[in-house]
């Protein structure tokens, strides 16, 4: 399985700078302004080392200097510099926190960043046309590619080498195993019904 590399969320482009989403805070833990984390990064040793600042969205709410990290029951606890009691830490809840990257920087091992991939058009492994990746959405399994197809519909098509086995940014276009039901799951439905 692959993703977006050092990314399970969203990226952003601001300017000549794009945000990725690397987390999103979750409930406060304990009273000493604790949080739970949602990762939405494969690195996050170094995108939460401690001393490193953090973006927000809402960009009022930070930055944001990680103080502490630790695992707990699946989840990463932060302490950061600027949340020093639990009613603090509450007002966050639902704060993205976004790192910032190069967008010239390539991806490491088979991995994209989703601004690479936001607009790339959609082929089957037969060459019919479908359409453009429209957005990149995280689950818990794998992330999704949402595929505008060119009549209308949309579809979300997981982002794993066994149904797209080819992506290729040079060219702007990334190939789908096209499946029963995968790029046009209501003409499925219809021959169910």
């Amino acid at each position: 399985m692959r993703r977006p590399s050092g990314w399970m969320g969203a990226s952003r482009l601001q300017g000549d700078d794009v945000e990725l989403v690397i987390g999103r805070i979750g409930r406060a833990h304990g009273i000493r302004g604790e949080l739970s984390v949602d990762l939405r990064t494969d690195d996050p040793e170094a995108r939460f080392a401690v001393g490193t600042v953090v973006a927000t969205d809402p960009a009022s709410a930070g930055p944001l200097t990680i103080t502490a990290t630790r695992p707990h029951s699946g989840r990463l606890l932060v302490q950061f510099e600027q949340v020093a009691d639990r009613t603090a830490a509450e007002g966050l809840r639902g704060v993205l926190l976004l790192a910032d990257i190069d967008p010239d920087d390539d991806a490491e091992d088979d991995g994209y960043y989703p601004h690479q991939l936001v607009g790339l058009r959609v082929v089957t492994d037969a060459g019919d046309e479908v359409g453009e990746v429209r957005d990149v959405q995280s689950a818990p399994a794998h992330d999704l590619l949402v595929v505008r197809r060119d009549d209308g519909g949309e579809a979300l098509v997981p982002f794993v080498t066994a149904l797209v086995p080819d992506v290729d940014l040079t060219s702007g276009r990334l190939v789908v195993a096209d499946r029963p039901g995968l790029l046009r799951p209501d003409e499925a439905d219809a021959a169910e019904g």
